[in-house]
């Protein structure tokens, strides 16, 4: 787990786990060697070392590690809300586990308890956590952001805490989209291709960290409240976005043949 520590400003930090901080290191040297890393925006002096919720647009298998490598850089390092198969997965799953990420399992009866855990760690836990409120890769035709669920929304609102949308471009380029579900070697092939010719293309990453969301006047008691709230994150989300895709404002100039484009944003300006 996280050690707990004070700075020469008396500020509570949190220490990552050595597990942790050996795997951002080296993450961060596959993000330099795939691409270039462009960070816009920043965290505010007064949210550093006390919990926020980091909510960020999905745009492609490759975004995760982005974003890990956009935190490391800015000197933060949050935990992920991981859907449960990531964490069961072998080598990978117990290394994240250590390093204090957390789970929460769409659909099933688990899932209330494991919310309720983690407004109990974002309450006490001087520490960011980063969600994706889509829940899955934008299926859109132009990478805007899907509709997505209120449950970052609703998290916020129980846990009391500070909104602060993660804007990205320029990863899906990186990695291919690939298959629903890796059922054989074959099915990771798309994935492998992509992903060995990024080096040569050089992809630009662009990670834009904005200002914390604005919800006060969403009134946790009162019916509909996660959907309120969940509509001004992803807006400030997509407000985000809109820069970082100047010249792309329609479709992505990078073609995926393997990217379903299934559904449309209910956010795209």
């Amino acid at each position: 787990m996280f050690a707990l520590h004070s700075d020469d400003t008396g500020q509570t930090r949190r220490r990552p786990p050595a597990v942790w901080r050996t795997m951002t290191r080296l993450d961060q040297g596959l993000v330099s060697l795939t691409g270039r890393l462009r960070i816009t925006g920043g965290i505010a002096p007064g949210l550093r070392g006390r919990p926020f919720l980091m909510a960020a647009n999905h745009i492609g298998v490759f975004d995760p590690f982005v974003l890990i490598a956009a935190c490391r850089r800015i000197g933060i390092s949050p935990r992920f809300l991981l859907a449960g198969g990531i964490l069961d997965a072998p080598v990978i799953g117990p290394a994240l586990k250590v390093s204090g990420h957390m789970r929460i399992d769409r659909g099933k009866a688990s899932a209330v308890e494991q919310f309720a855990q983690a407004v109990q760690e974002m309450r006490t836990t001087p520490s960011p956590i980063i969600v994706y409120p889509e829940g899955r890769i934008s299926r859109d035709a132009g990478l805007w952001p899907e509709r997505g669920k209120t449950g970052a929304a609703r998290l916020a609102i129980a846990a009391g805490v500070p909104v602060v949308p993660i804007s990205q471009w320029g990863a899906h380029e990186a990695v291919y989209w690939g298959t629903e579900r890796v059922e054989g070697p074959a099915d990771l092939l798309p994935l492998a291709r992509s992903g060995l010719t990024a080096p040569l293309r050089r992809p630009t990453y662009r990670v834009h960290f904005g200002e914390p969301v604005d919800l006060s006047d969403v009134e946790p008691d009162r019916p509909g409240a996660g959907v309120r709230a969940h509509a001004k994150i992803m807006r400030a989300i997509t407000a985000g976005l809109i820069p970082l895709r100047r010249d792309e404002p329609d479709t992505p100039r990078f073609h995926d043949p393997t990217r379903p484009t299934d559904t449309v944003s209910p956010w795209r300006p």
